[in-house]
């Protein structure tokens, strides 16, 4: 099947000012694909250009085999994108709202089946302002469903939600996959990304600079492990530094001793000779933990910076 996105050189500069460096990159139909990045990194536009909603400076997109620039009106009629809470109309019910964007597409679900699908068939006849951060949310996300899309963007879903309504939305985010759309997630929280991506761009400051799988972006680093390890006298560190696979190391005073923090290439055999190394310094290990590198980590060691700006 051809991709649902194709991407080539894509460009958007305001003034003196690229928001957008040259992006190039393809979504395939049924993927669950993630755009992350920090605020400022070019997400919205990168996003805004595939929705039909921006012109690129150059470059070009198409959308389900459509070129965006010159149909923007037929691609616009074939995805869905979600919206913030702050948009919909305050004095409309849940109900009445989906109705009205119903009315704007040759086709569209019935309102109450879209709300079961999200929970919230009990809450049809309310307002926006008298929903929960979580369902805000989660009626944003049903609202981008309206006219049964084969494509829908969904643009930081989870932001400002406790841990527990952002698994609810994952799991939502899943459905919505499963009923046949292909997603677009863009996202600054790195293990939404984890969680729910098959495949990742990370976006920094315009460009595109990694593009695979989590697992795969992860595989790519040096140093996939991050190993602590508390003792009650300090090891040296030159001979940390030294042990075969270990890329970087760090040691710090604690109140009961030293916290010694390595990244390294391999876990078990990094580990045995830490503790060889603690035994031979007279010394016990009275803390360690293995940690596998995250997206963070990732993006850390491809921009020089984290995620959060």
């Amino acid at each position: 099947m051809p991709p649902v996105i194709q991407a080539q050189g894509l460009v958007k500069r305001y003034g003196d000012l690229t928001a957008l460096g040259g992006a190039t990159f393809e979504v395939q139909p049924g993927e669950i694909f993630g755009i992350l990045g920090p605020n400022g990194a070019g997400k919205t536009t990168l996003v805004e250009i595939l929705e039909g909603l921006t012109r690129p400076t150059e470059g070009s997109a198409s959308v389900l085999g459509l070129p965006v620039v010159e149909q923007p009106d037929a691609v616009k009629t074939r995805i869905g994108v979600q919206l913030q809470a702050s948009s919909y109309h305050q004095y409309l019910t849940l109900r009445e709202i989906l109705s009205l964007f119903g009315s704007f597409y040759p086709r569209a679900a019935e309102p109450m089946e879209l709300l079961r699908r999200v929970r919230l068939e009990d809450r049809a006849d309310a307002r926006i302002k008298q929903l929960s951060g979580g369902m805000k949310q989660r009626f944003s996300i049903v609202a981008a469903l309206v006219n049964e899309p084969e494509l829908v963007f969904f643009d930081e879903p989870t932001a400002g939600l406790d841990p527990d309504a952002r698994h609810d939305l994952w799991q939502i985010v899943r459905e919505v996959r499963a009923a046949g759309a292909t997603v677009v997630l863009t996202t600054h929280y790195m293990e939404e990304a984890e969680a729910l991506c098959d495949r990742v761009a990370f976006l920094n400051a315009g460009q595109i600079v990694a593009l695979d799988t989590p697992v795969g972006l992860i595989r790519s680093l040096h140093a996939p492990y991050r190993i602590t390890l508390r003792t009650a006298v300090p090891l040296a560190l030159v001979a940390v530094e030294a042990i075969p696979g270990v890329m970087e190391a760090q040691q710090e005073a604690s109140p009961d001793g030293a916290v010694t923090r390595v990244r390294a290439g391999e876990a078990p055999r990094v580990v045995e000779a830490l503790t060889a190394l603690a035994a031979g310094a007279g010394t016990q290990v009275t803390d360690l933990v293995i940690q596998p590198a995250t997206l963070e980590d990732v993006f850390l060691s491809v921009t020089g910076r984290g995620l959060a700006g």
